[in-house]
């Protein structure tokens, strides 16, 4: 079918994916390098200071990161979740890198690894993501959600999370991790399915093709503002509970897999794919999350060894 514009749409979702790691990677440095020289000249923001309102830095650093939101919001639109997910590890490597060199962090031999493994992965992912078949109207993605693979899917997600919240969250929330981050991490997989609904209606409609008026596109923006929330919110929990040097890989591991398994059955990504090359994606994945497990671990060595150092790194789709 349509070969060329697959593989255009995809590079475009590529390109996008890399800016929006790019410019969420440097903004932890922008905002960091911010809050260190507000905190010279007043209250530290950890000691409950908004000095770093007043440092063009921290803006700077805002800003950078909500453009890199925006970018990995329009690389959905262009190019399947199994492409755009996992190049999210990329913002890590670049502040990583960043800090090596403007914040003087050295990047211990773990990091160094953890680098080179996200990088190797991404390589394999991208040269084997599929190509999507961009939908013709809201109406066309609404099919695809309600056939009875992603039925299935997303019920049998919410009946989970609802017995999840209802008997097992007041119990042991505060124990295991896994709680909140499962709950966050399938809201997530659901937000990232609608975010890509609404993305393409926002598309079509600047195409000349009027989404708008369909009820279809409203209740997408509405379950994706409803499991976002939802989504911030146990994150939240997760981040008061426990060690954020904890949160960030597990998070990261599990919002990751389950938005692919996802959008995967929504948008029919492993039709028309060869066994080999859905192996290759699966290999390149595991490659992607060991790279940022070994990165993540790189941190909390060096945490531990200066205790000076506050643990200002995360991964970016956590904010």
């Amino acid at each position: 079918g349509g070969e060329g514009m697959g593989a255009s749409d995809n590079t475009k979702g590529l390109a996008l994916a890399v800016a929006s790691s790019a410019f969420i990677g440097a903004s932890f440095i922008l905002k960091k390098i911010g809050l260190m020289r507000a905190g010279k000249c007043g209250v530290r923001a950890g000691g409950g200071g908004y000095t770093y309102l007043l440092e063009p830095l921290w803006w700077a650093g805002l800003i950078t990161m909500l453009l890199g939101e925006v970018a990995n919001f329009v690389a959905y639109v262009f190019a399947p979740a199994v492409l755009v997910t996992p190049l999210g590890a990329l913002s890590i490597i670049v502040s990583s890198v960043l800090a090596h060199f403007v914040l003087k962090e050295r990047l211990n031999k773990l990091g160094v690894l953890g680098c080179i493994s996200c990088i190797v992965g991404s390589v394999v992912v991208v040269l084997h993501a599929p190509e999507e078949h961009m939908p013709d109207s809201v109406e066309e993605i609404w099919d695809l959600a309600t056939q009875p693979g992603f039925l299935a899917y997303a019920g049998t997600t919410l009946l989970l999370m609802a017995i999840v919240v209802v008997f097992i969250e007041p119990r042991y929330g505060q124990k295991n991790i896994l709680i909140y981050l499962g709950i966050c991490s399938s809201m997530g997989s659901l937000t990232v399915v609608s975010i890509k609904a609404v993305g393409v209606a926002i598309k079509l409609t600047l195409d000349g093709m009027n989404q708008l008026a369909y009820p279809h596109t409203w209740l997408f923006i509405l379950v994706a503002v409803i499991c976002g929330v939802s989504q911030l919110n146990y994150l939240n929990k997760a981040l008061d509970t426990f060690d954020l040097a904890m949160v960030s890989p597990v998070y990261y591991v599990m919002f990751t897999t389950l938005t692919i398994v996802a959008s995967s059955i929504m948008f029919k990504d492993g039709a028309g794919q060869s066994l080999s090359s859905i192996a290759s994606e699966c290999c390149g994945l595991v490659t992607i999350l060991s790279g940022t497990i070994l990165l993540h671990a790189a941190k909390q060595k060096e945490a531990a060894s200066s205790p000076g150092t506050i643990l200002w790194f995360s991964d970016a789709r956590m904010w």
